[in-house]
């Protein structure tokens, strides 16, 4: 199987020229971007730009019409969602999404949905991310509904993290939170790459995501238009102007 190194090491998820479309609407326009084993690598852009559907797509909640997805070398593109969380990719999306009339403890066990015929390793999953998050643990049994918004994307990186995945996908998670919780949502990113974790991480609040990657990627109207290591991307002049405050920019097209 086709499997791609980059200076010296493997990439777990390869994206290759790809393009999707929702009806008439061409939102991907040959995409390529990979993640190696242990990184966090940050996606950025507007609205619009294609973060979500680059997200949909790789999890199998949008098909590609032309291009490549491989995990861990394996041809991923078009399969089912459920398929793709058992070869390992997990994703905390956009807006939380939590089951707000479940207690949290129930929103735990559905993200470990694909182990349920192991209850001791289901439970012993809960444990440990209890133990992570001890807010989750003294409201286990309240309804996600009424957790605060920080607490919430605490549920949802968590329920993730019950399917083990080898992938982790935070669709903007600090998406309205206020600036201290936010603060602590990019810790516990940092805290889940110090014990091993590779996470593909997209945002809209590009400084405080590019500070923690490795690499990034910026997205406008469908397009990889840049890419770089994660500090470099942040002192860039164009990221600068577009995302921190300094106005509209032409990006040239990075081709993929």
């Amino acid at each position: 199987m086709f499997q791609l190194f980059y200076r010296g090491f493997f990439s777990m998820l390869t994206v290759k020229s790809v393009h999707t479309y929702y009806g008439n609407i061409h939102a991907l326009k040959g995409v390529s971007l990979h993640v190696r084993k242990g990184e966090v690598v940050t996606l950025v852009g507007a609205n619009g730009a294609g973060k979500s559907t680059l997200v949909n797509t790789i999890c199998g909640l949008a098909r590609p019409s032309r291009g490549n997805i491989e995990f861990l070398g394996e041809q991923i593109a078009g399969i089912a969602p459920e398929s793709i969380v058992r070869r390992g990719i997990a994703l905390a999306p956009e807006g939380r999404q939590v089951f707000a009339t479940m207690s949290v403890e129930a929103n735990l066990l559905l993200g470990g949905f694909i182990h349920r015929r192991d209850p001791e390793r289901l439970r012993k999953d809960m444990d440990r991310l209890y133990n992570r998050f001890p807010v989750l643990k003294a409201r286990h049994r309240q309804l996600a509904g009424t957790l605060s918004g920080g607490e919430q994307q605490m549920l949802a990186i968590s329920r993730a993290l019950m399917s083990r995945p080898q992938l982790l996908i935070l669709d903007e998670p600090s998406m309205g939170l206020a600036p201290l919780v936010t603060r602590d949502i990019f810790s516990i990113i940092l805290e889940i790459k110090e014990e091993g974790g590779t996470i593909l991480l997209i945002e809209q609040n590009a400084r405080a995501a590019l500070k923690i990657a490795d690499r990034g990627y910026v997205m406008e109207t469908g397009k990889v238009v840049l890419e770089g290591e994660g500090l470099q991307l942040l002192e860039h002049r164009e990221v600068k102007r577009a995302y921190l405050g300094r106005g509209a920019v032409q990006w040239p097209v990075v081709s993929g």
